[in-house]
């Protein structure tokens, strides 16, 4: 079971509360926006700083570079890894579309052939659901395809996959599992992608 889809499926089960709390920062910043053209200082303007108030309230981050930086930083440290330049594993990944589609929801052939057809480029078994993975300009048409034909996806994307996976075990595997999961939980962190190819039973801790 590869690391990248079972993360992907964690993240898909993460989706409604993550949708839910995008929603409410956004009706927020739009608020906020649309306050600040009649005055950019809050104590100036009450508008703005009702706006600014009820962000704080619903623990909107502010979006500090300096302070993000640091913040993943000290995840890092805290987690075993060190935080590398700019850009440094960027030659690892390559972007691509991901589509998970449940087991019970299609067989393999018939999905095989379906996705081949339009232009994916693989089909992989990763435990409960079946990845569909493409390059990002058929991503679409595949998804599209695959909602054709009267199957609904658990969760699609397009993101950075690894060319080569690593494979962790035990207390490895459970330390980079904490640091993806950080990760996660961080209010700036907008995506996370890993090349760890981990086992089900280290990622809930057994073993």
């Amino acid at each position: 079971m590869s690391g990248h889809s079972k993360w992907a499926t964690i993240k898909h089960k993460k989706g409604a509360l993550d949708a839910k709390r995008g929603k409410i920062f956004t009706n927020l910043i739009k608020e906020i926006t649309m306050a600040a053209k009649s005055g950019g200082d809050p104590n100036m303007n009450p508008r703005l700083r009702t706006a600014v108030a009820a962000a704080k309230a619903e623990n909107m981050p502010q979006d500090n570079r300096n302070r993000t930086v640091s913040d993943i930083r000290h995840l890092f440290g805290k987690n075993g890894g060190n935080m590398g330049n700019a850009g440094s594993v960027a030659h690892l990944f390559s972007k691509k579309g991901s589509i998970l589609v449940a087991k019970n929801a299609a067989k393999e052939d018939d999905l095989m052939n379906l996705v081949l057809e339009n232009g994916a480029d693989d089909l992989s078994d990763e435990g409960d659901t079946w990845e569909i993975v493409t390059e990002p300009s058929v991503h679409e048409a595949v998804l599209e395809a695959v909602k054709a034909a009267g199957i609904t996806p658990e969760h699609t994307e397009l993101g950075m996959v690894p060319a080569n996976y690593i494979k962790l075990e035990g207390q490895q595997a459970r330390t980079m599992f904490r640091l993806m999961e950080a990760f996660e939980d961080h209010d700036d962190v907008q995506n996370v992608y890993s090349n760890a190819d981990i086992d089900e039973k280290d990622m809930e801790g057994d073993g």
